[in-house]
């Protein structure tokens, strides 16, 4: 731990400094949120940096994400560490080549800034509908809430890969965390390189198709065997939660940080609490510490290891007081009788014979809607009630009527901190200059920095507003000023 070097960077170099140091190559295909990723990989190579390896990483952009992840598949194949970064559209074009991935058990792990996916309309803004379209590739699937989390969570994502020779999917919120910018503590590369254990790299090398070692790829199977092949992953996926955990221990010894495949958060004795995964845990956290000190009885279950789903690892994180649970999706399945986390959720309690507790589901933060913590509030009042499910927060829904009403408005933040919004016009250069000026305050002080912009997507002309924090407490605070 030494010597800790403090940066103040965005989601997106978090992710991308750890991805750069695993990496023999990296195939890209640009899409916002998450193209500064592959730019910064770029960049990187183009001025020699080195990975963990003593080499500069190849990077190859391809002419669609089809194609980059078919080069990613390719150079898999061919023995050599590969990455890429992508989001939303760009990540359904992936979802073919995942499932062979998956399904040849080779590791790997994709960065995904989560994105809406377009339905009534395209937007670029933030939310899970991407990533739950990849529940069944049979890529094992992490969530960051914040930058340091993105960066730590990375980390344990290329180390777990290796050991599971499961593939890996490592998702933060795009936007809300891709874009902004945290003052975090930098995890070297000379920190790293205790960690790796080189014969599982050395096991993966050795798999590569090569004429001198020549292997053959089931290409086509019957039904006289196809099944029994499918079910052949099974010990594999049940090793992958304890995998991670081992990870999250040993990176918590170089970090100080420890992690759980689900940490819970709040009043050891609560009555109701709230599930959820990606930044709004850290917004929904803020608020039970609040609400606490108020004499409530509240917890936040934080969801960090989503794919494989660990029943045992989940009931054991709840309070045994606990009587009633909010499950927030950050994406909407019409159609469904909940969310992909609730209905987890409710299948774990039941596998699990957890009785005795009453399960709702809701919608938040669709398309970077900000998310409060006034709205937390209200979805803790819910649960005081008759709760029902299937309810939207941060909304007003007057056509079905499903949204919660939001009444307190409640302010969280501790003394000390100072908040400012400057606003400007897209392309007028108040953007850039409050980049500055958040690194300048984060680099250069011993406070705490965030800063976050918000804009849309038609970028010059439209208006900007910059959202900046600092103080001596902590300023991670996932919504707008």
């Amino acid at each position: 731990m030494g010597n800790k070097k403090m940066v103040t960077i965005d989601g997106n170099t978090a992710a991308a400094h750890i991805a750069y140091a695993f990496s023999d190559v990296a195939a890209i295909y640009p899409i916002t949120p998450s193209s500064p990723m592959g730019e910064y990989a770029d960049s990187w190579a183009s001025v020699g940096r080195k990975n963990l390896f003593g080499q500069k990483v190849d990077i190859i952009e391809m002419q669609s994400e089809a194609g980059a992840a078919g080069a990613v598949h390719g150079a898999l194949s061919a023995g050599a560490l590969t990455t890429t970064f992508t989001a939303s559209q760009g990540l359904l074009l992936m979802i073919p080549n995942m499932h062979k991935i998956a399904g040849e058990m080779i590791p790997t792990v994709f960065h995904v800034s989560a994105r809406s996916l377009a339905a009534q309309s395209l937007s670029i803004f933030g939310d899970h509908s991407d990533v739950m379209s990849c529940r069944n590739t049979g890529f094992a699937m992490t969530a960051a809430s914040s930058i340091q989390e993105t960066m730590d969570l990375a980390l344990v994502a290329h180390l777990a890969t290796l050991k599971a020779q499961v593939p890996f999917l490592s998702f933060f919120d795009g936007f809300r965390t891709s874009h902004e910018i945290q003052k975090v503590e930098e995890i070297s590369y000379d920190d790293i390189k205790p960690l790796v254990e080189t014969k599982y790299i050395e096991r993966f090398r050795a798999r590569a198709q090569r004429p001198d070692n020549p292997r053959l790829k089931v290409a086509a199977q019957n039904e006289d065997v196809y099944f029994q092949g499918r079910e052949t992953v099974n010990p594999y996926y049940a090793e992958v939660p304890a995998i991670v955990q081992e990870y999250m221990d040993k990176v918590s010894k170089i970090v100080g940080r420890q992690y759980h495949l689900f940490d819970y958060v709040g009043a050891p004795d609560a009555d109701r609490i709230i599930i959820a995964m990606g930044s709004g845990v850290d917004t929904a956290e803020w608020t039970a510490n609040y609400l606490n000190s108020q004499g409530e009885k509240v917890g936040v279950l934080k969801v960090r290891l989503y794919r494989p789903f660990s029943a045992k690892d989940f009931v054991a994180a709840i309070p045994a007081s606990v009587k009633k649970i909010a499950v927030l999706d950050r994406t909407k399945e019409p159609g469904s009788l909940g969310e992909p986390l609730y209905q987890d959720v409710i299948t774990a309690l039941a596998q699990t014979g957890r009785t005795g507790i009453t399960v709702v589901g809701g919608r938040y933060g669709l398309s970077s809607k900000d998310f409060t913590p006034t709205q937390v509030k209200a979805v803790f009042d819910h649960l005081k009630g008759a709760c029902f499910h299937d309810f939207t927060v941060g909304i007003v829904d007057d056509v079905t009527k499903k949204s919660l009403p939001v009444e307190e408005k409640i302010d969280v933040s501790p003394k000390g901190v100072v908040s400012c919004m400057f606003w400007g016009l897209g392309s007028d250069g108040t953007v850039g200059a409050n980049k500055d000026s958040i690194k300048i305050i984060g680099e250069n002080t011993d406070m705490n920095a965030q800063a976050y912009f918000s804009y849309d997507s038609k970028k010059s002309g439209g208006i900007t507003i910059s959202h900046l924090r600092f103080g001596k407490s902590s300023v991670n605070m996932p919504w707008l000023i």
